[in-house]
């Protein structure tokens, strides 16, 4: 894993007025940072997800992180905050392991940020080699005052409102930071102060920052109203994934989340794992959100050997965005080689953490017809069962 999400939670949350550290003010029964987490946890290129949080609710927290990773907990890691948000953030950047080489810092209080917009800021920072923040064009008026006086109108057309997450070269944002004198209102007033250059992509408007009691009132109302829209879909839909792979003896064999050392690889533009390519696809066709060339593509360079955990993740999040979440998977597994009757078990479970609902494996021969007969690759059938979230 190249890249990690430092989520700030140490606030004290004055304005908000409740009298708890904001981080943990529930929006619709859910805390902020239960929802700013695990829209990380459910991006479809894994993700490092370090949590800095007030002194007096570490323990609080780390629960709470643990609660929502499940079987990711591993990626995960929560560390006290510092006097202001600028020893917080460096108190992130400080634990991150080694090998990450881009970060996003993402305030707990953005908590409706949608997957799509860490998945941009990422995406551009990689491409530019610059600070990426995602940015909306400012649309009242804007005077500038003196007093109550007003002096003149701002020109607001050079003029954005920022949000989280804003990704940067870890390296670099480290130094920034290390050198910076003076605190900043976000970390790419610390990185320019160093020199850095910070891009903007587009934002989103459920990206809004819950500061105030009238904020909290519209964050609820926006779950509210998501709520609403998925009682509109069916109470169950079924979706149908198919993928075939020719074996390839030179790579690695990965059926359905697991090695099979020994054994002849798939070939593919990812890891060619035609199990999890199958479920994913059902899972896709279940919420009637395309398949996973659409969605993925079958050459971005992103996912050059991406393991296939990478791709039904990033179903259950489309489906989670779309308001579904799954409720089982089926698979069938077609062909001569690897025999999986033994680890039938161990493929079900690893199967399950990731589509997060019971998976029932099986396997099957065409006995001795067809491609996977000749044992010339390997095919899967995956039916997929979703219901609103």
């Amino acid at each position: 894993m190249s890249r990690a999400v430092v989520v700030v939670a140490a606030g004290s949350g004055t304005r908000l007025g409740i009298g708890d550290a904001k981080a943990f003010v529930p929006v619709a029964g859910e805390a902020m940072l239960t929802r700013a987490v695990r829209t990380v946890l459910t991006l479809a290129e894994p993700t490092v997800v370090v949590v800095v949080a007030p002194a007096a609710r570490l323990d609080e927290c780390r629960a709470l992180v643990a609660a929502v990773a499940g079987p990711a907990v591993d990626l995960t890691a929560v560390v006290t905050g510092g006097a202001d948000r600028h020893a917080s953030v460096q108190a992130g950047l400080d634990a991150l392991p080694d090998g990450i080489e881009w970060v996003g810092v993402h305030d707990a209080a953005r908590c409706l940020t949608p997957a799509a917009q860490f998945d941009a800021v990422f995406t551009r920072a990689r491409e530019t080699g610059d600070g990426v923040v995602p940015a909306l064009p400012v649309t009242d008026t804007v005077k500038r005052v003196e007093g109550d006086v007003v002096v003149e109108t701002v020109d607001r057309s050079a003029l954005v409102g920022v949000q989280t997450p804003q990704v940067f070269p870890l390296a670099r944002l480290r130094d920034a930071y290390a050198v910076a004198e003076r605190s900043e209102t976000d970390d790419a007033g610390v990185y320019r102060a160093a020199g850095g250059t910070v891009r903007t992509v587009p934002g989103d408007a459920d990206a809004f920052k819950i500061t105030t009691r009238w904020d909290l009132a519209r964050a609820e109302a926006l779950v509210a109203t998501r709520a609403g829209a998925a009682a509109t879909v069916p109470a169950v839909r079924v979706g149908l994934g198919v993928d075939v792979h020719a074996f390839d003896p030179a790579s690695p064999c990965r059926v359905g989340l697991l090695d099979f050392p020994g054994e002849p690889g798939l070939a593919g533009h990812s890891d060619g794992d035609a199990v999890a390519h199958a479920v994913c696809d059902a899972l896709l066709s279940a919420g009637g959100l395309g398949d996973i060339g659409g969605r993925f593509g079958t050459s971005d360079p992103q996912y050059a050997g991406a393991a296939g955990a990478v791709f039904v993740r990033g179903a259950v999040e489309l489906l989670r965005a779309a308001g579904l979440v799954p409720t089982s998977v089926t698979v069938q597994v077609i062909g001569n080689r690897p025999r999986i009757g033994a680890r039938r078990d161990e493929m079900q479970a690893a199967l399950a953490a990731v589509v997060g609902a019971p998976v029932a494996v099986s396997g099957t021969t065409t006995d001795g017809l067809g491609l996977t007969g000749r044992g010339e690759g390997l095919a899967a059938i995956a039916t997929a069962v979703v219901r609103p979230a």
